[in-house]
């Protein structure tokens, strides 16, 4: 393990800083907005534009990394998003903000792409599955570490943009000095929904689920935190007991659902998940250390929801067609995340700002009914003939290539 991590630790140290800057990014806008601009509504369609960014960047991406190479394109992705981000601080319009969050989710993307695709042109058959789970690792563990850096200077002046604008720039230290060899070209993502839907109506519908649950609490969780009482302090624990518990209970999630019917899986976990926003809901502020417990376990369920629904829907295809399906179940969620927000904004406007648990509530309700009803309608799949479930958090369309259950594509290697 320790061969595989020092093989790509200069990808790795990229991605971890990236990330501690996009980490404390959405939590400051998502705070700054609410309370520059007063209106959830606002704040939700804001933060719906980073996500809008990553399904536009899905496409304008890949091409840019493929004409100019990827070491240039991680750089010019980064000076574009540390501009952005600077910028944040320094225009305070809704617009604006909107346009920047694109601009920051395409960078964002770009960059993904150049970091994944180096992982790939160094994965082989025997170190690929351990290249999968410490990247993955190393994401959530990075954005749950990034919500600290909000206590460093608050939330109400260019300081913390100022901040993250310098992770952003120091991200191209490493991948600016790395001697690899740079990969080749990666392709554009093709979504065949009506394919994709047919062969796995659950798989599809968790996974637009999974992003309008990720996009909601990415989005409006910090406005939630704040809008229930919690101070700075407060919001940073909430965040990361929310992410780390992704980052901690996927695994046991998934090994359960290795040998149990994944419907019923994906149907207990969104009940679990629901009974948590449901808690959370009810709980006060007053009860603090009992409420980040419980956000721990929302997060547990919430974030294994797209796993899940990635691992059922491999489980009906053949080898050779996983890693298309995966990149449409990818599209999807990004999409589910670009809507997320707005929709939550919509509820937290009629309800407060404790209705994003219930606009949690309400979704994990719905994909648990719908588990139900495939379970009792969909194809049975013996355990035995399932495949190994896999802890995934959403990047880009190259990390798929890493998956130990799919079969690269070697035209985009370096091979």
């Amino acid at each position: 393990m320790l061969r595989t991590v020092y093989s790509i630790f200069s990808l790795l140290t990229a991605v971890a800083i990236l990330l501690l800057g996009s980490g404390l990014l959405g939590t400051v806008v998502a705070l700054r907005a609410n309370a520059e601009f007063g209106s959830s509504n606002v704040t939700g369609i804001i933060m719906s534009g980073f996500f809008l960014g990553y399904v536009i960047g899905s496409y304008i991406c890949p091409r840019i990394l493929h004409n100019v190479g990827h070491i240039r394109s991680f750089s010019a992705f980064a000076a574009i998003g540390a501009a952005s981000v600077i910028l944040n601080g320094l225009w305070i319009d809704p617009l604006v903000w909107w346009l920047l969050r694109i601009v920051t989710g395409i960078s964002m993307l770009g960059m993904y792409l150049a970091i994944e695709s180096w992982l790939n042109n160094l994965a082989t058959n025997e170190n690929r599955g351990r290249l999968f789970a410490v990247y993955m690792t190393i994401n959530l563990l990075a954005l749950g570490c990034g919500q600290y850096m909000l206590l460093i200077y608050g939330f109400d002046t260019v300081a913390p943009f100022a901040l993250s604008a310098l992770f952003f720039s120091l991200a191209l230290v490493p991948i600016a000095l790395t001697r690899m060899l740079q990969p080749g070209q990666i392709s554009v993502p093709r979504l065949g929904l009506r394919k994709l839907y047919a062969t796995s109506p659950l798989g599809v519908i968790g996974a637009l689920f999974s992003g309008l649950l990720a996009g909601g609490f990415w989005g409006l969780g910090p406005v939630y935190a704040t809008g229930a009482g919690l101070s700075e302090t407060g919001v940073a624990l909430f965040m990361s007991a929310v992410i780390f518990g992704g980052a901690l209970l996927q695994w046991p999630i998934g090994h359960m659902s290795d040998h149990h019917d994944r419907r019923l899986v994906l149907m207990i976990v969104s009940l679990l998940g629901a009974i948590a926003a449901l808690a959370m809901f009810l709980l006060t502020v007053t009860a603090l250390n009992v409420a980040l417990i419980v956000s721990v376990a929302f997060g547990g369920c919430a974030f294994s929801l797209y796993a899940l629904a990635v691992a059922h829907t491999n489980d009906l295809l053949e080898t050779s067609q996983m890693l298309e399906s995966s990149r449409g179940l990818l599209l999807l969620s990004g999409i589910g995340s670009s809507i997320g927000p707005i929709l939550a904004g919509v509820v937290i406007a009629g309800s407060g700002s404790h209705g994003l648990m219930l606009y949690f509530f309400m979704l994990l309700i719905l994909l648990a009914a719908y588990a139900a009803l495939r379970k009792r309608v969909g194809v049975v799949i013996p355990t035995e003939q399932q495949g190994e479930f896999v802890a995934m958090a959403r990047t880009s369309p190259a990390v798929l290539e890493l998956d130990p259950r799919v079969e690269p594509d070697e035209s985009q290697t370096g091979a």
